[in-house]
């Protein structure tokens, strides 16, 4: 088996592993997330919880799985693209808040870049789009 192939399945692996945890502890707290939501001044939060829900542990199940990879991997790079600017604008903190704003605005730049390798490189044969 061509180890490019493994690396290809756990890079995927553990950039989904980021989307279905934070998934599914936002559906453990649907309220409190709704609540979040509304104080980032997101439309319609109670709705919108439930799309990003579904666009998290949706999304990262089938970047694991590799079906529909790189249209997966384009949308999972939109919307954190969109989340980090929604909830990470670290220049309007000072103080306390503005190094973990920065550093969550800064991972969440490194999880694009990711998946825009992705989206770029393709799942690698250990995937359903290559069965």
């Amino acid at each position: 088996m061509n180890n490019n192939a493994v690396v290809l399945l756990a890079s995927r692996m553990m950039l989904a592993a980021v989307f279905v945890v934070f998934g599914i502890r936002k559906a453990m707290a649907v309220a409190g997330t709704t609540k979040y939501f509304a104080t980032l001044g997101l439309p319609m939060p109670d709705v919108m919880v439930w799309l990003v829900i579904l666009i998290e542990i949706g999304g990262g199940l089938l970047l694991i799985l590799g079906w529909q990879t790189r249209l997966v991997a384009w949308i999972l790079a939109a919307f954190v693209v969109c989340a980090t600017f929604a909830a990470h604008r670290f220049w309007e903190f000072d103080g306390a808040q503005y190094v973990p704003q920065l550093t969550s605005f800064m991972k969440n730049l490194a999880i694009v870049g990711g998946l825009l390798m992705v989206a770029a490189c393709g799942p690698g044969r250990l995937s359903v789009d290559k069965r």
